[in-house]
């Protein structure tokens, strides 16, 4: 069945063309010419800027999926997935942040929904490592803004390391606001370790540990561990998680809280 996308329409069409190469691990050029309804040309275009993003990987006559510790975590893609569920989560997220109180958010694009509401809940010190939410917040009114530095890495557009997690120890917050790639049996996981690093540490540090996901992560796994669920003091998840993926939450957390 064809994927109608006109030829103008190159960033939908991107994006599309990413999903369809990871769903099924590796694509031809003549597979995706017949899916999306456009030219050689314009596929290899497509392919060319995928790759350059991290994205894909291109092979002569197709491209495959990049590892998924590269094609998951990388912020263009991250970008452009269940933004309206993570909006859900983030409205009742904000809903239990106390004006005064500093609030931690790690580098997930759930957290920085999260961070374009904190203006609604003025005073407040926030503190991240993402540096799309450092732009997002910096210079609003209201809203003291602490940057956690380290390597920068342009694929999660964000600061890790050591220097990271160290200038992370240093810190108590109110709230650590955190998301991962997985969750299932009980245990949140991430795909890679340098950033499941950053969260532990981000968790170490907070009064209360608030676990933000979309239903897309419930029943799967990562490759490395990032927390039990009873490390958390609560669980939001938006209401397209099925029934029995929340069964299953329930059975770990007694407070899954759903995003309407």
């Amino acid at each position: 069945m064809k994927t109608r996308q006109p030829e103008t329409g190159g960033s939908a069409r991107r994006r599309a063309m990413a999903e369809h190469i990871l769903r099924q691990g590796s694509a031809s050029v003549t597979e995706l010419v017949e899916s999306f309804d456009v030219s050689v040309m314009t596929v290899h275009r497509d392919l060319d800027e995928l790759e350059r993003r991290g994205m894909v990987r291109k092979f002569r006559g197709g491209a495959s999926a990049q590892a998924s510790s590269v094609f998951e975590s990388n912020i263009a893609y991250r970008m452009t997935v269940n933004q309206e569920a993570k909006d859900v989560i983030a409205r009742q997220v904000v809903r239990d942040i106390e004006p005064g109180s500093s609030v931690m958010l790690d580098d997930s694009t759930t957290a920085l929904a999260v961070a374009r509401l904190l203006e609604t809940v003025t005073p407040l010190t926030v503190v991240t490592n993402f540096l799309a939410a450092m732009t997002l917040l910096s210079g609003t009114p209201g809203i003291r803004l602490m940057a956690l530095g380290g390597e920068y890495h342009p694929t999660h557009d964000s600061f890790l390391g050591l220097a990271c997690i160290d200038a992370i120890a240093a810190m108590r917050t109110d709230i650590a606001v955190v998301s991962t790639s997985a969750v299932s049996d009980g245990q949140a996981f991430h795909q890679e370790q340098e950033i499941v690093l950053v969260k532990r540490a981000m968790l170490a540090c907070a009064g209360r540990r608030v676990l933000a996901i979309d239903h897309t992560k419930l029943g799967r796994v990562g490759l490395h561990r990032v927390a039990g669920l009873e490390e958390f003091e609560e669980v939001v998840v938006d209401a397209g998680a099925p029934e029995k993926e929340l069964d299953a939450l329930r059975e770990h957390h007694a407070n899954v809280r759903i995003a309407h």
